[in-house]
């Protein structure tokens, strides 16, 4: 874990809202960790989470979404500006728990932390992912995995409806997943149905990035947990 400031390689609008960052950064990374960034200038209070989209030598990608202040600020950095980055953070998701037929979806800005997931896990893996109707970064998808299935609720692109619709819970060892609350209960119940291993990665406002300040908690069967610290993965049979 390090904090440094990096300089911007692109921060990029690649679709609505959405934006793809790269900076340097040398260290050892697992899919499904996060950092915390920062402006030089203190121009936000709190550092932001933002999730660790791919990995490849020295440089990391960061894909995010524009929401409030914090967001705002980072996406009007120009490619040479320096942020500061603090992580990697968060236990990310353990390879060697994923074996077999293994099912990945994600829905939203939770599709970002599951390329690199993907890219480690290979041709084992089948996509599906869902948007509301701007896809990105679907092709990225689709050079690593078996197959990949696209979704949008309006039909413009891949298949119409929602990205649970399409997925045979029934063919798949293990099922990982990020995205919306309500999806990943969804599939977190069709998991427990089919008594399939199931890992969620989950989206939380966090503060510090280090469990410190507690407002991440998250229940589990465990007691209280935190999604910096002892998430943001977590097995779906830990949580309540």
């Amino acid at each position: 874990m390090k904090v440094q400031k990096s300089k911007i390689l692109e921060n990029k609008l690649i679709s609505n809202k959405i934006y793809r960052l790269t900076v340097e950064f040398v260290d050892e990374i697992k899919p499904g960790q996060f950092f915390m960034l920062k402006t030089l200038d203190n121009s936000f209070l709190l550092p932001r989470p933002i999730s660790i989209n791919d990995v490849n030598d020295n440089l990391i990608t960061l894909l995010y979404r524009v929401e409030g202040i914090g967001t705002t600020v980072v996406s009007r950095m120009k490619k040479g500006d320096e942020i500061q980055v603090f992580g990697p953070l968060g236990n990310g998701f353990d390879i060697t728990s994923l074996k077999g037929k293994i099912a990945v979806i994600g829905g939203g800005i939770g599709i970002a932390p599951l390329l690199y997931l993907t890219k480690k896990i290979g041709k084992n893996s089948d996509v599906f992912l869902g948007y509301k109707d701007s896809v990105y970064i679907a092709e990225e998808f689709e050079k690593y995995s078996n197959n990949t299935i696209i979704v949008t609720e309006d039909g413009s692109v891949g298949k119409r409806g929602y990205v649970t619709d399409y997925v045979d819970f029934e063919k798949y060892d293990v099922v990982v997943t990020c995205g919306p609350e309500i999806m990943m209960n969804k599939i977190i119940d069709k998991c427990k149905e089919k008594k399939i291993k199931c890992y969620v990665s989950l989206e939380r406002r966090m503060a510090c990035g280090l469990g410190a300040c507690l407002g991440c908690t998250v229940e589990t069967v465990n007691g209280n947990m935190r999604a910096c610290k002892d998430g943001p993965v977590f097995s779906s049979e830990e949580l309540k």
